[in-house]
């Protein structure tokens, strides 16, 4: 089957592919093992399955989900986490989001890119 060449296929690095059109997007998540993620971002992952305590005031806030590249759910339905980087003077680009239903996503890139986490 042929594409219209309104539409365009993105490979994002090993982490999503993303099939753009006018009117929607449609995202395939890859997914990572949690063990094969940074030590941090497994630490993160933890803490999130545990309640906390998190490090970070703005950990467990809103994830709007502006980019489009998660699932969309309603408002509310993500929050976000910081995945400290050693020796770093601010929160870095590392986080992973969560949704209500405990699906958790992991981006190295604040947002760019994302892959779902399977244990």
């Amino acid at each position: 089957m042929s594409l219209h060449p309104r539409f365009r296929l993105h490979s994002i690095e090993a982490t999503c592919y993303l099939l753009e059109t006018t009117r929607k997007r449609i995202t395939t998540l890859k997914m990572q093992m949690l063990d094969a993620l940074p030590i941090e971002a497994q630490s993160t992952y933890k803490l999130i399955k545990k309640g906390g305590p998190f490090p970070y005031t703005r950990d467990g806030i809103e994830f709007k989900n502006r980019e489009g590249i998660l699932p969309s759910r309603s408002s509310g339905y993500y929050k976000e986490y910081t995945v400290p980087i050693p020796n770093s003077l601010d929160r870095g680009a590392q986080r992973i989001v969560s949704g209500q239903k405990g699906e958790m996503y992991y981006t190295s890139d604040h947002y760019q890119t994302f892959t779902e986490i399977n244990e």
